[in-house]
């Protein structure tokens, strides 16, 4: 009978826990609604705190920095839902009408079409949908590679093979773009500048040569890590070394 009252505790418990995000961002979301926006980023950012984490959490803080006058958090928020739901048309939406604020407008280096294809593939889905298909697919393996194995009909055992094959290869290859996109997650290798000016110096310290000026809002990639210093790297192929200060992470 304890045992039971005990484990019938520790169920509560955990249903409490779980229940209280739900009641969190719907306070949160009220918050938006009644255009108390610093109270609603204040409250999305509680949420997140306590290590809950999605694309749509992310999204709505980003449209409460939004209209509360942070565009720089805005656009940092909008990119971590981006990280997590990659093919969200709303996000991009928002995304894009946030950066139309940055100062600094980088032109990207062209890539290739073939790159830019199977960019785009990729973040077609998400590291979860791409790990499902993938799921999917290896079982349909397992049952047409039983139609080979156990029918009598020769006709039946090419078609099951070959197509146990195709699925294999497919479960094989939506595995590894479930891969990139969690390492995506998992490194975080961009970041947004929260500075209003910083100047990208040649080497990492306050000694530095200056190279250039840049903004913050502007979207940045990490290519090392040294002490108190990050080495950039912006779309238009320009490198240089920031104070980690004047930037965050996505």
């Amino acid at each position: 009978m304890k045992k039971l009252l005990a484990t019938f505790i520790l169920v509560i418990a955990f249903l409490a826990m779980k229940a209280e995000p739900s009641d969190s961002l719907q306070k949160a979301n009220e918050y938006y609604v009644d255009n108390e926006f610093a109270k609603a980023v204040e409250m999305y950012e509680n949420i997140l705190d306590k290590g809950y984490e999605s694309a749509a959490l992310y999204f709505n803080l980003g449209n409460a920095h939004y209209k509360n006058g942070n565009l720089t958090s805005a656009i940092l928020n909008y990119e971590r839902a981006k990280l997590l739901a990659p093919n969200d048309e709303d996000i991009q939406f928002n995304l894009d009408l946030a950066n139309q604020f940055v100062v600094d407008k980088i032109e990207p280096l062209p890539r290739p079409f073939f790159l830019k294809w199977w960019h785009n593939l990729i973040n077609m889905n998400t590291t979860n949908g791409w790990a499902l298909i993938s799921i999917a697919a290896f079982i349909f393996t397992l049952v047409f590679a039983a139609v080979y194995v156990f029918s009598r009909s020769t006709g039946l055992k090419k078609l099951g093979f070959a197509i146990a094959v195709i699925f294999l290869i497919g479960s094989l290859v939506t595995f590894g773009f479930s891969g990139v996109q969690k390492m995506k997650i998992i490194h975080r290798d961009h970041a947004i500048i929260l500075s209003p000016t910083v100047t990208v110096k040649a080497s990492p310290a306050e000694s530095g040569t200056p190279l250039f000026v840049i903004h913050e809002g502007l979207k940045v990639e990490i290519t090392e890590e040294l002490g108190n210093w990050y080495e950039i790297k912006l779309a238009d192929g320009n490198t240089g070394w920031l104070e980690k200060s004047t930037l965050e992470k996505i």
